[in-house]
């Protein structure tokens, strides 16, 4: 029977990583490099990152530096603008923490976590939250999964991760601890082989959690 929940992010409780796709895309162009979207996808299943392409085209280490702030500016002006948010994600949560203890996991920074969150009403449900400075080495390692067990003082039998992106998988895969895949259009093409389970949308999560 499972006790605690563990919830990625970006994806699955809001939608940011098209926006985070586009803050990239736009730094890299600004350098005269195109990010397709195809590219980035491979890079971020990989648990790599786009700044990849500006290092093979020669660029400085304190150029791609200057760059990456830019780009931490143009995403947190899209976070500030856009509409991020996913249905029916609070009434869902909501539900589940009348019988689940739940926490976030997430590769975002605090910064942009907080920002994301602000006044959301999402966290009011979360036993904590974990961005990735709260631990040594990002997803696909299974650091951030393991620190979430570690605040919860659990069991890895009594957890399930809840994810949207095959990095993400990974790290869950790689901490021992049965994942849950909500369908997202975005990591559509990503290998989820390694999944325990599948939904399509959060809200099927708490029936999901019924029949393991």
């Amino acid at each position: 029977m499972k006790k605690y929940i563990l919830f990625d992010n970006d994806g699955v409780l809001v939608e940011t990583e098209k926006w985070y796709y586009e803050a990239n895309r736009i730094a890299l162009k600004e350098l005269g490099i195109t990010l397709g979207l195809d590219v980035y996808l491979e890079i971020m299943a990989r648990g790599g990152t786009a700044w990849e392409l500006a290092f093979e085209k020669g660029f400085s280490k304190k150029i791609v530096d200057n760059k990456r702030f830019q780009r931490d500016d143009y995403y947190q002006d899209f976070l500030k603008t856009k509409n991020i948010e996913i249905p029916n994600v609070k009434k869902t949560l909501e539900k589940l923490s009348k019988k689940y203890k739940m926490g976030i996991v997430t590769t975002s920074r605090r910064v942009d976590f907080d920002l994301i969150h602000k006044n959301r009403g999402i966290i009011d449900y979360m036993e904590f939250s974990l961005c990735v400075e709260e631990y040594k080495r990002a997803k696909p390692y299974p650091d951030p999964y393991l620190a979430g067990l570690k605040k919860f003082k659990a069991k890895k039998e009594e957890a399930i991760v809840v994810e949207d992106s095959q990095r993400g998988l990974n790290s869950a895969v790689n901490a021992n601890i049965q994942c849950a895949i909500v369908h997202n259009d975005f990591t559509v093409k990503h290998d989820f082989s390694k999944a325990d389970f599948f939904i399509n949308k959060l809200d099927e999560l708490e029936s999901l959690l019924e029949t393991i």
